[in-house]
């Protein structure tokens, strides 16, 4: 791309009366060059059956064209027609909750032959319609996909056929890996096997759970092989992959797997919603376009996010425009609302666009217009940033389900679970606050770029294969420095314990093994370490020995029974070190911990030299296609911020003066800078 795009998803559908024109000179206005048109009214384009009506998409396509503004073509196949549910009711999936209702979206079963039959067919009769067209520069498939919990008969058949050939009709291995023999449940044939909606073995369950995954990947890769051959070579594919949810996004979503949905798109597609007003931190914001740019590394699309969003999500003055470039500033290529306007009725009725329920402008709509004009005059210096960060968080979705079905912490004495995104955005958070900036690996992904990498952070590791606790063995080995924590390296990938020494593989690498484990009650560290010297221990507490003489023990536990017992290590191994958190922690304890591991490392950041660099200010860089440095300086608070520059002369592009070592930089509330300058090097 030669220029960032901007702009909001819109539905003429939706509208309550004829204004396709107006708005067309209010997104210009807004200096907005992209809309997102199509995916969510598959009723409109199909009202009866084989009755295709996409005049409301290629007319708003020729109208966007006209104004030179281009369009993304969303396929419409993630919220079923009643016309289809009345003839072929077998469409809406059977979840664990038991047979589907109409009325929601994503209700369906994806591999229903019914379904996929009616979705190719009008996928086809939109791309023919609308596909053409010069404006339109790419195709989102579907949306937000995900298996949507579907097993019904026809699921539970294809798991059967997949675990077949995944152990090779081998009842035995099967039975054996996920421990089948417990409380009766060994299946002694192919034809007995229960419907699994029933299990309470994790190890089946989760296994099912990742056949769900793959459903969802194979959806994403047929749409992929239907709207290919309509396209041109400059037209990308894309997908609006998602992430869990507690409000706003947070965390790997469970539901999918990010590795292999990427494999449908051309260009990386995201979905990121976050708190805004005084919960505005910018964090969530961060790794969620970390973790995009990582899949493919290299740049992404967000294609929603909020411009107004639910009452509580209302922007404070100069946030929207904050956020827009926090998106920019991990890589994103492309900013856009959900949505123009604000709904008249419906379900989303109060999940405000940038426009509200009066169509006037307003100060959301303003501050939109100050963000486009300001992309228009140095967009171009800024798309296309491309990352060389030296730290990196390797994430597991077979850890994350593993630790949903055996939460750390969630059981009859303690009815609120913590579990693998809690760690996760724990240690992001840090990483993040301290201005060290990462990129992710991916059990698919870690043999080949784990070397890239000075330090890696291992959050919560819990189930993965014996292939991957090899790669990262020999990552230490060789030189690399790992920081893991607690629940890692405890159980294989179909949840089996292993049965060895705990940590499996790693025991060697992080000097230390367990064998018990607790909750902590009113457990504090003993260190020498002022930072970890009385801090709290949180959640969760492994008591560590120590199985080398080298094996440095950075804290203990306070404690009368757990004295003798230590909760944090460092250990050289090969020609690398080894950091592990056997505990929960608070975040200044796990900030020095982390702080500690990078320094071991060899990294420096912002933080390490000035403790003034840190969250509230918040520091990411990149190179552009020029080849220049570009800095990115937000101030993530309602207090004015003054910090000192650092580093080769530049120009700071929002107000054009140049900027030199030493040279203060004056940060108002919830505001940023921009500095362009000449890469060190």
């Amino acid at each position: 791309m030669n220029q960032l795009l901007y702009g909001a998803a819109y539905y003429e559908e939706y509208m309550p009366y004829e204004r396709l024109e107006k708005d067309i000179g209010l997104l210009k206005k807004a200096g907005m060059n992209v809309v997102r048109i199509g995916e969510s009214t598959w009723s409109s384009h199909e009202p009866q059956e084989g009755v295709f009506d996409f005049s409301h998409v290629t007319r708003a396509i020729e109208a966007m064209g006209r104004a030179d503004i281009r369009v993304i073509l969303g396929t419409p196949t993630y919220a079923v027609p009643t016309w289809m549910v009345k003839s072929h009711p077998e469409v809406l999936a059977v979840t664990r909750r038991g047979p589907g209702l109409y009325g929601a979206r994503q209700n369906m079963d994806i591999t229903s032959p019914v379904y996929l039959y009616y979705a190719e067919r009008v996928i086809r009769k939109m791309m023919e319609s609308c596909a053409r067209y010069d404006n339109v520069i790419g195709v989102q498939l579907d949306n937000e996909t995900k298996a949507y919990g579907t097993a019904g008969p026809n699921v539970q058949e294809a798991f059967v056929k997949y675990l077949r050939e995944k152990f090779q009709d081998d009842l035995d291995a099967m039975n054996d890996a996920f421990g089948l023999s417990y409380w009766s449940n060994r299946i002694n044939a192919w034809e007995d096997f229960p419907d699994v909606r029933g299990t309470i073995n994790g190890s089946l369950g989760a296994e099912f759970n990742r056949f769900q995954r793959k459903l969802a990947a194979d959806f994403l890769m047929w749409q992929r092989r239907i709207v290919e051959p309509y396209l041109r070579e400059d037209q990308f594919i894309t997908h609006n992959t998602d992430f869990n949810w507690i409000g706003h996004s947070f965390g790997l979503n469970g539901e999918v797997d990010v590795y292999e949905d990427a494999r449908a798109m051309t260009v990386v597609g995201t979905d990121i919603y976050h708190p805004t007003q005084d919960g505005l931190t910018g964090m969530e914001i961060a790794f969620g376009g970390d973790l995009t740019r990582s899949v493919k590394r290299d740049n992404y699309l967000v294609l929603e996010t909020q411009a107004q969003g639910f009452p509580q999500w209302l922007p404070y003055d100069g946030q929207l425009r904050l956020q827009a470039y926090s998106h920019l500033a991990s890589g994103a290529n492309m900013v856009e609302y959900w949505h123009w306007h604000s709904l008249h009725n419906a379900f989303e009725t109060y999940w405000k666009g940038v426009l509200s329920h009066d169509f006037k402008e307003n100060e959301t709509y303003r501050a939109c217009c100050a963000v486009g004009r300001e992309w228009q005059a140095i967009g171009p210096q800024l798309v296309n940033l491309r990352k060389a960060n030296r730290a990196a968080v390797l994430v597991s979705s077979t850890a994350l389900k593993a630790l949903d079905w055996f939460p750390i912490v969630g059981n009859s004495f303690d009815p609120q679970p913590y579990k693998y995104n809690d760690v996760l955005m724990e240690v992001y958070r840090q990483l993040y606050e301290m201005n060290l900036e990462t990129d992710f690996l991916f059990p698919q992904n870690a043999a080949e770029h784990i070397a890239d990498y000075a330090l890696v952070v291992i959050p919560a590791l819990y189930a993965e294969t014996q292939e991957l606790l090899d790669v990262i063995a020999d990552y230490v080995r060789g030189g690399g420095h790992v920081l893991a924590t607690f629940k890692t390296a405890f159980a294989d990938e179909n949840i089996k314990v292993w049965s060895d020494e705990t940590p499996h593989t790693l025991a060697k690498v992080f000097g230390i093994s367990y064998s018990h484990f607790t909750y902590p009650g009113e457990v504090k560290l003993a260190s020498r370490e002022g930072e970890l010297q009385g801090a709290a221990v949180r959640h969760f507490m492994e008591l560590l020995n120590a199985e080398t003489a080298e094996t440095e023990i950075l804290a203990s536990y306070d404690h009368s029974s757990w004295e003798r017992f230590a909760a944090i290590t460092r250990h050289a191994f090969g020609a690398g070190t080894a950091t592990y958190i056997g505990c929960g922690l608070d975040g200044t304890a796990l900030r020095h911990v982390i702080r500690g591991a990078a320094a071991g490392a060899g990294l420096s950041c912002p933080s390490l030299l000035d403790q003034a660099l840190s969250f509230p200010v918040i520091i990411r860089k990149g190179l552009n296609g020029e080849g220049n440095e570009i800095v990115y300086y937000f101030n993530y608070s309602a207090e004015s911020r003054t910090i000192r520059y650092e580093g080769e002369e530049g120009t700071e592009l929002l107000g054009g003066a140049p900027v030199r070592n030493g040279d203060a930089l004056a940060l108002k509330p919830w505001d940023l800078a921009v500095v362009r300058r000449r890469a060190a090097g």
